[in-house]
């Protein structure tokens, strides 16, 4: 058994927050993405977070000692469009396994200079900029942009590097689709039944409005039940929403499973100019409650979270215990 699965057993496990808010505070520049092994690449890359694991490095170390600092138990990597199909927007799928592998282990080195408890690295592994179960044509509704093969193999790939790197568990995060998600977890079983190895894997989906339902039209438990044939570490909801607004879904959610749950919101909803208001103090305020009323084994932030935010909320987070796990 991982020391992660058995570490959630006693506590509630913090999350980090948000990686493109604190890199974006450094407004680095063309320049900068580019680094010294990007200088003539002969396309644009500003705007690629991913990339700046390589490019800038010690940034990157610094968003995850900030996180640690504050209380995080588990740090993302910073590869959410690390597969060959995100990576194609910048012509860079070539460089996916070293994107993924420095990533992992820039945040390992950092989880390792924290010894007061036992810190974590999850491979974070995003839905990808393509949709199986949709077409982007509208008078084509039969056209998809991927097929499951397609996302198959690169999550293959994202996985065995971000295994390489020395992640403790693997997060399949902010699903839209669950059938983008079903490839990333056949693909990591693949990988796993490989290499004869066990990781623990975290799947987080998320509700896009309030309909209650992901983009690709599933229920909160409509999602449950569709990936419920994988053993999973935790199932839970991040991203879209606020605490406040996804509070109901995690009830829901709770009802439904008896497995570990997890949540990571944003910090509100964002504001008329795509930026997130909900102060530290009111987003803990927030994350009490789901405490209080027992609905999460994991908790942190997503986009417009900080280092302040998971401070306040592993404060709360330290008062309560985790959420007991019953047969349903």
């Amino acid at each position: 058994m991982s020391k992660i699965t058995e570490e959630i057993k006693s506590r509630i496990l913090v999350l980090d927050g948000a990686m493109g808010t604190m890199l974006q505070r450094h407004n680095f520049s063309e320049e900068d993405f580019r680094g010294t092994q990007f200088k003539d690449f002969q396309h644009p890359l500003k705007g690629n977070n991913d990339l700046l694991s390589i490019t800038q490095p010690e940034a990157v170390k610094e968003v995850h000692r900030q996180y640690f600092a504050a209380g995080a138990d588990i740090a993302e990597t910073n590869t959410f469009s690390s597969t060959t199909i995100g990576m194609a927007d910048y012509h860079l799928q070539d460089f996916v396994y070293e994107l993924n592998y420095q990533s992992a282990k820039i945040a390992r080195e950092v989880a390792n200079e924290f010894t007061d408890k036992p810190r974590f690295v999850a491979g974070a592994i995003g839905p990808t900029n393509r949709t199986a179960s949709m077409s982007p044509e509208v008078n084509n509704p039969g056209f998809r942009a991927v097929t499951f093969d397609e996302l198959r193999l690169a999550y293959k790939q994202q996985t065995e590097a971000l295994i390489d790197g020395g992640v403790d568990v693997l997060l399949v995060e902010t699903i839209f689709d669950t059938l983008n998600a079903k490839a990333a977890l056949f693909a990591i079983e693949e990988v796993k039944e490989e290499r004869n190895i066990d990781i623990p894997i975290m799947v987080s989906g998320t509700i896009t409005d309030a309909s209650g339902r992901t983009l690709s039209g599933q229920t909160v438990e409509a999602f449950l039940i569709s990936i419920s044939h994988i053993e999973l570490l935790s199932i839970g909801f991040n991203c879209a929403l606020g605490a406040d607004q996804l509070k109901p879904y995690l009830k829901r959610l709770s009802r439904n499973t008896s497995l570990n749950i997890s949540a990571h919101p944003n910090a509100g909803l964002p504001n008329a100019f795509g930026q997130y208001d909900q102060t530290p103090q009111e987003m803990q305020v927030l994350i009490k409650e789901y405490l209080q009323d027992n609905l999460v084994n994991i908790i942190g932030g997503c986009c417009g979270t900080t280092p302040e935010h998971i401070r306040l909320i592993s404060e709360v987070a330290s008062e309560f215990k985790t959420r007991k796990l019953e047969m349903v």
